[in-house]
Order: structure tokens, then C-alpha cells, then sequence
């Protein structure tokens, strides 16, 4: 077998054999193959995608280049969520306490930001103490004595996508749906949770800016968790505008845990509940009710004894960014729209997000809105509030929200998209 030779039959449009899908991805784990070899197969598979066998056969040969994990040893059924990333998107902090809550254990592996999209890791980072990076062993006793875990996966987890997922980061190969689909699915695979909602963003925030897009990954993804024994369901979910009022580190947790409190954003509650109740129908957990559990205070005390088992302290202070800048509303009228690609280009430049995976972030950078499309602002009221510990960022940042909005007439009707657009299982 010759790199080559594959290279060409994807160049040529051809179908990759099973052989030749084994062979690359153990080759180029192994140093065998060339970055800038493997570069020219993934832009070869952006140019001309793969059918179904192929994405399963390459999903299946990065799974076999690391280890499997089991969580058969515990006592509840598993139930994992993965998001494609978006601006304000911190659904996992409330969502895996309030599962775990109501009956499922939630082995959540999660990852950082990069660019304009935010990541849980760099979140919970922002609490004193807690602790990503945890063994096998750390992981598995605490989901079972909490019921839930976020952390990063181990490099024995998939370690051919670990090395893939950086090369298309800078080869422009990132929108491949088929890498983007054996990628995601490589990983929940090898956790080996029981069931997986995967949580498909659409719109200027997200990868995929349009439902056909998106749509046309996520049937791919639950595709390769159904062949593969995993029970998988997907949500469609709007992006074209932030979810809640804050997008940054510490900002965000501290909106997480006023939803775990009983308050909130509505579209932060509506989605987590949305997503809680598919994770427990996937899991076969039928009587719970997750909007309970939010409210009576249990999933609160989850989140507690979760951060507290990865040594954070629930209760600290969190970070607040030295400088802040007020952006104001220009004229009055009804705000219909508030652009999450914006926003989050903006909320990365003040320091929230990193250009490369090396790249330290601010805990306390970040923005907060303080109206969402469909609220009546008025000329000269608070907009936005920009958060970071570098001021001289706040110039950078605000060229990036010359057309972040748009303000109507007063009197103007609006309709917002619903936070749901379908359902893929």
C-alpha cells in the first residue's frame, strides 16, 4: 500500500477500499505518513466527499487507533450530548447535572475553543481548582459517584483523529462534512456511552450556515452511531443569534448556574430541557421530568458535587475582567437581529478564545448582551458590554460589531426562529 496511490483514487473521485482507509489512518498515526500527504487526501475528501461505507470505515480505523472505554460497571444507563459548536453555546454545564439528576449517568468528554466558538473546558477552567485532565480511573468513579463528569478525553482516545483534527484546522479542511461526522463520532464511539443527542447548530455562529448542511451531517453522524450500536438522535438548532446573555468564560458559568438555580435565559432553559428530554428517552429513563429537577434543586446539587469532585469550589468568586467597554444602541427601535458570528469574532478578540490550540484565554473576557432581537431598545441604552483584561483589544473587538445588529422602527413586527428547526433520529 502506497499513500500515493490513495491520495489519487479520492483526487479521481474513486471509492477508498476498506484496505486503503486502514492503511492511511494507521500509517499516518504512525508517523508513516506525511502531513502535508494526509493534507492532500483531506482536501481531496472535502472536493469530493465519501458515501457511507467510507465514512463508516474511516470512523471505525480511527477508533481502532486508540483504546475503548466501558462503563458497564455502572449502575445507571449512559447518556452523552455533543454540540458542533457555537457563540454562547454553554448548554453543557446546566444539561449534565440536570441528566445525572434525573436518573442517567453522563460521561461528557469535551473540548476547547477555537476561533469564534467557545469550549466547556476553557468554561469550567474559570472555576478555582477544577481540574480537566483526569485518568480513566478519576473519570469513572466520578460519574459513578456523581452521576456526571465533564472532562478532556485522554490521548489513548482516538489518537489518529487527535492528529487529523489539527492538520484540517490549518489546511482549510474543516467543513468536510465527512471528517467533521468521523470525527465526532470516532470519539463518542470509543467513550462508549450508551446512547448520544448530538446537538447540530445552524446558522452564522455555527459551521454549518445552512439546514441542508446540516441536516446532511447530522444524518451522517446518527448514521455511524446507529451501525455502530449507539443510540443516536440529533436536534437541529438555531445559531443565528447567541444563545443567552453572555458569551465568554466565567460569564458563562455564572449564567449556567443561574439556570441550575431556577432562572436564566429562556432560550438557555428551553434548549437544555429540550436536550435533557431526548438524552432520557435515548438512555430508557421515561418518568423523568427534567423541568423539575431544574426546579426543585437537584440538578444544582449534582453541579456542586461534580465540581467539587474535579477540585473546584462551587463556591468561589468567579474571575471579572479588569476593563470594560459600554457599546450603546445607535437609534430606537425594535433590535432584529444580533449576529452570534459576530459576536463571537469579537468576544475571541478581547481574549475569550484562542487562534491556536497552544493559546492562553482570559477568564474574565467575554460580552454580555444586554437586549436579544425582538426587544425595543432606545437610542443611547447599554447594547452590549465588553469584558477582557487588555483594553487596548476593545478597538480590535468593536470592528468586528460594525454590522453585528439591525434596529427597525418602532412598531415593527418580529418573529424570532424557534430554537429547535427539526429532529433527526
Amino acid at each position: 500500500m502506497d499513500v500515493i496511490s490513495v491520495i489519487r483514487t479520492k483526487r479521481d473521485k474513486g471509492e477508498l477500499s476498506p484496505e486503503q482507509i486502514d492503511w492511511v489512518i494507521d500509517a499516518y498515526t504512525r508517523g508513516v505518513v506525511a502531513d502535508e500527504q494526509m493534507s492532500a487526501l483531506a482536501m481531496a475528501i472535502l472536493l469530493n466527499g465519501m458515501n457511507r461505507d467510507e465514512i463508516a470505515r474511516w470512523t471505525a480505523a480511527m477508533i481502532a487507533s486508540g483504546e475503548r472505554m466501558d462503563f458497564s460497571s455502572l449502575s445507571r444507563p449512559t447518556a452523552d450530548k455533543h454540540s458542533t459548536g457555537g457563540v454562547g453555546d454553554k448548554i453543557t454545564l446546566p444539561l449534565a447535572p440536570l441528566v445525572a439528576a434525573c436518573g442517567a449517568a453522563v460521561p461528557q468528554l469535551s473540548g476547547r475553543g477555537l476561533g469564534h466558538t467557545g469550549g466547556t473546558l476553557d468554561k469550567l477552567e474559570s472555576i478555582p481548582g477544577w481540574r480537566a485532565l483526569l485518568s480513566n480511573e478519576e473519570m469513572l468513579h466520578v460519574l459513578d459517584t456523581t452521576g456526571a463528569v465533564i472532562c478532556a478525553a485522554g490521548d489513548g482516545l482516538a489518537p489518529a483523529d487527535k492528529k487529523l483534527y489539527a492538520l484540517r484546522d490549518v489546511t482549510g479542511t474543516v467543513e468536510a462534512i465527512p471528517l467533521i461526522a468521523s470525527s465526532i463520532m470516532s470519539k463518542k464511539i470509543a467513550e462508549g456511552t450508551g446512547s448520544l443527542v448530538l446537538d447540530v447548530k445552524v446558522g452564522t455562529g455555527a459551521f454549518m450556515k445552512n439546514i441542508e448542511d446540516a441536516r446532511e451531517l447530522a444524518s451522517t453522524m446518527v448514521q455511524l452511531g446507529t451501525d455502530s450500536g449507539v443510540k443516536t438522535v440529533a436536534l437541529l438548532t438555531d445559531m443565528s443569534t447567541p444563545l443567552g446573555l453572555t458569551a465568554g468564560n466565567a460569564l458563562e458559568v455564572r449564567e449556567s448556574v443561574e439556570v441550575l438555580a431556577g432562572g436564566g435565559p429562556a432560550d438557555v432553559v428551553e434548549l437544555t430541557i429540550a436536550l435533557a428530554r431526548e438524552m432520557l428517552t435515548a438512555a430508557g429513563i421515561k418518568d423523568a421530568d427534567p423541568a423539575k429537577a431544574l426546579a426543585d434543586g437537584s440538578a444544582m446539587d449534582v453541579w456542586r458535587r461534580m465540581i467539587q469532585a474535579q477540585g473546584g469550589d462551587p463556591d468561589a468568586t468567579l474571575p471579572v475582567a479588569r476593563e470594560q467597554h459600554v457599546v450603546t444602541a445607535p437609534s430606537s427601535g425594535v433590535l432584529t437581529r444580533l449576529d452570534a458570528y459576530d459576536i463571537g469574532i469579537a468576544a475571541w478578540r478581547l481574549g475569550a478564545g484562542r487562534a491556536r490550540k497552544e493559546d492562553p484565554v482570559q477568564a474574565g473576557a467575554g460580552i454580555e448582551l444586554h437586549a436579544k432581537p425582538g426587544d425595543t431598545v432606545t437610542a443611547g441604552q447599554p447594547l452590549l458590554t465588553l469584558h477582557t483584561d487588555t483594553p487596548e483589544k476593545f478597538d480590535y473587538a468593536l470592528k468586528s460589531l460594525d454590522a453585528a445588529w439591525d434596529i427597525a422602527p418602532e412598531g415593527t413586527s418580529f418573529t424570532a426562529n424557534p430554537i429547535v428547526l427539526d429532529r433527526i433520529a
